[in-house]
């Protein structure tokens, strides 16, 4: 207890520091969402400096995410001259704005190379907070990051504005149910995050990790995860040690890290945080990803957080665990004990469901990226065709809806195990589907479609924002009702027969689904520059300008950013692949035929008679499998040349995805097969065993 939270600059730690009328109006800012009173940031910036100091820290920054979708940050220390001395300074000014050079940031277009301003704006909803490494303490202050000229560079400002969108569309909606004392909605997340971790020494010896994040080459060993033991098995003790530093290090930033297990794949493993706001969840969570890289170190190891950094066994996810809180306590999608009598809930649900299926192509797109293009639908994570889960007994309540009048809910009862040492346990109304995109488990939905390297801010920004402009239309219409009743049960009546198709309870892995999802009109969107076009679709553009979370510049500043990215990585992947058949496998597999030549000629020259077809055959494999992968280096050599010269970024971003993509999936399937013939002391890498099961 003592140590959760020490290093964050909380409201408790501000109550016992500032003036009483000073955090007073603090807190109404941040609980109750109201502009900022800036005669306040002097006092509030000293108190601040105040705690850090007497913690250690000699320099604050500003710390924000800018479109490249990790955290920023530039130092400033305390100190200031004075009369030849230095005294210790930090003021309102100071905490309030900062002026990061912003030309270096991505910004699609939004800042010219020579245009250098851009500001960065004290964010006092999420807590500022103590980093500390090795000897270096630094305060570090949530910032949102604009332009000169007032758009939007980073994630944090179009989240915050698609939070007070939702709030205002949610409590339009609960004030139609009688609800007086509701004055703000936030919606609230719990993101899973996986990750592999390999030894530090392995790690440094392939450039493809270096440079890519995941294997570009890789034979899978002769144990995969099909035993399927790692999956919450005993964790090791190199690990366990790991794990009990970050979450340490987590408590201390105020992190609810709760759950933490070995994941499916070997080598892989999950912590997950309770729930929280969601502008305060996406600031955790990429405390989260900085501390599993920076501790792994610590401990001769690397943190991956690449989506799919081992073809063949499980990619890495992030489940983001999202719902609806009010300012009076309430989850908006808590069913209660009779769901079908629960009209506000059931009101919220449907307002889901329809966001879900009427935007299934963003939800689509806020997951699109080239690492997750390798993970989607590879029987481990969801395909590329948005549904919703609900389970038996919801789905029963909306088929009543659709027929005309809820009469009942499916009763979960009790469980008896046959055993008369062990508890009868309380059944829950519905099993869970972990195949499914977006499931209903509880008193949420689990969106399970991001990659593990994402910022939670995009799909809740989309979230957020599909979810608000549902609301609206109900709110639209049942604020005109002169019997409120009758036309609430109409508007989810005729909502649950337009929306039930995105409604789908099975496996979401067969192909059986496939051709369903196709039949009921669903879109399926596998390439990522295709997903990515659904951000600037004229549904997309509406929706985030009715509710001014993008405005049409910023949108398609954002979208130009994602294609270039994913050029970019492609292009950075075919470079690293082409150096590392050039100047290592193809060589390798030089030495070795020469080295089974030679065999071949001793062995004959001291006798004829020997039988030397064992060698002979092997360097004829040898022969034809090098010559394969040189004639698939210089292929991709090819296609990556005529990609990048492609003007048009839509096309060069197909181009991309078409050819280069195709071409290093054959140059890889040439390197892999080299690796199974060329014998152990010979090859350069290491390899899948020694990479997953070494720890």
């Amino acid at each position: 207890m003592e140590m959760f939270g020490q290093n964050v600059f909380n409201q408790s730690v501000m109550r016992d520091r500032l003036p009483k009328s000073v955090f007073k109006n603090l807190k109404k800012t941040i609980d109750e969402g109201l502009p900022l009173d800036p005669s306040i940031a002097d006092v509030v910036a000293s108190a601040m400096k105040e705690w850090a100091v007497e913690r250690g820290a000699t320099h604050f920054t500003h710390w924000f995410q800018p479109m490249t979708g990790i955290t920023a940050e530039k130092h400033d220390s305390f100190i200031s001259p004075a009369d030849g001395g230095a005294l210790l300074e930090f003021s309102g000014k100071e905490l309030v704005k900062g002026e990061p050079d912003a030309s270096s940031f991505p910004s699609g277009g939004l800042r010219a190379t020579f245009e250098a301003r851009g500001y960065t704006a004290w964010d006092c909803t999420s807590p500022a907070f103590l980093r500390e490494e090795a000897d270096v303490v630094t305060l570090c202050i949530p910032t949102a990051f604009c332009s000169y000229t007032g758009e939007a560079l980073d994630k944090k400002v179009p989240l915050l504005r698609s939070i007070e969108a939702l709030s205002t569309q949610a409590v339009r909606v609960l004030k139609l149910f009688g609800n007086a004392s509701v004055t703000r909605v936030t919606s609230t997340v719990g993101a899973e995050q996986e990750y592999f971790l390999v030894d530090k020494s392995f790690y440094l010896q392939r450039p493809d990790l270096m440079m890519a994040g995941r294997t570009l080459f890789g034979a899978m060993s002769s144990k995969g995860q099909e035993m399927e033991d790692h999956y919450f098995g005993s964790i090791k003790e190199r690990v366990l040690a790991y794990m009990k530093e970050v979450n340490e290090e987590l408590w201390k930033l105020g992190v609810s890290a709760k759950t933490q297990h070995n994941e499916v794949a070997p080598g892989q493993f999950e912590i997950a945080p309770i729930f929280e706001n969601t502008n305060i969840a996406t600031d955790h969570n990429q405390m989260v990803m900085e501390v599993l890289k920076r501790v792994a170190l610590r401990h001769d190891m690397v943190c991956l957080l690449h989506e799919k950094p081992f073809a063949g066994v499980n990619g890495s996810g992030k489940h983001n665990n999202w719902s609806m809180s009010s300012n009076d306590g309430q989850n908006l999608l808590e069913p209660g004990r009779t769901p079908h009598e629960n009209a506000q809930f059931l009101t919220f649900l449907m307002a889901t469901i329809k966001a879900v299926d009427t935007f299934a192509g963003l939800l689509r797109c806020s997951c699109a990226n080239a690492g997750n293009e390798y993970r989607l639908g590879a029987n481990e994570a969801p395909p590329a065709i948005i549904s919703v889960f609900l389970g038996e007994q919801l789905a029963d309540i909306i088929d009543q809806i659709v027929a005309g009048k809820t009469k009942s809910s499916e009763m979960s009862g009790h469980m008896d195990i046959g055993v008369s040492t062990l508890p009868s346990l309380p059944k829950d109304a519905t099993d869970r589907n972990r195949t499914s995109p977006f499931a209903f488990t509880g008193n949420k939905f689990e969106f399970r479609m991001l990659g593990s390297s994402f910022s939670i801010s995009g799909p809740n920004i989309i979230i957020n924002t599909i979810i608000a402009q549902a609301l609206k239309e109900f709110a639209d219409v049942l604020e005109k009702s002169t019997n409120f009743d009758a036309d609430l049960d109409k508007l989810l009546q005729d909502t649950a027969k337009k929306h039930q198709r995105v409604i789908f309870n099975g496996n979401n892995y067969s192909d059986e689904w496939v051709q369903e999802a196709a039949k009921r009109g669903l879109p399926n969107i596998p390439s990522t520059p295709d997903a990515l076009k659904e951000l600037i679709s004229k549904e997309a553009q509406e929706v985030f300008a009715a509710h001014s979370v993008f405005s049409d510049k910023e949108l398609h500043a954002r979208y130009e950013i994602m294609v270039e990215q994913y050029v970019k990585t492609l292009n950075i992947e075919a470079l690293t692949m082409i150096d590392m058949a050039n100047h290592s496998i193809i060589p390798t597999a030089i030495e070795y035929a020469t080295t089974v030549a030679a065999s071949v000629n001793a062995v004959t020259a001291v006798s004829s008679k020997l039988d030397v077809s064992t060698q002979k055959e092997l360097l004829e494999e040898l022969s034809d499998k090098l010559a394969a992968m040189s004639a698939n280096t210089k292929a991709l050599e090819k296609a990556l040349e005529e990609a990048n010269g492609i003007a048009d970024a839509d096309k060069q971003a197909a181009a991309f995805r078409a050819n280069v993509f195709t071409m290093m999936l054959e140059l890889r399937s040439t390197g892999d097969a080299l690796e199974k013939i060329i014998a152990a002391k010979y090859w350069p890498l290491p390899t899948y065993r020694e990479m997953l099961f070494v720890l």
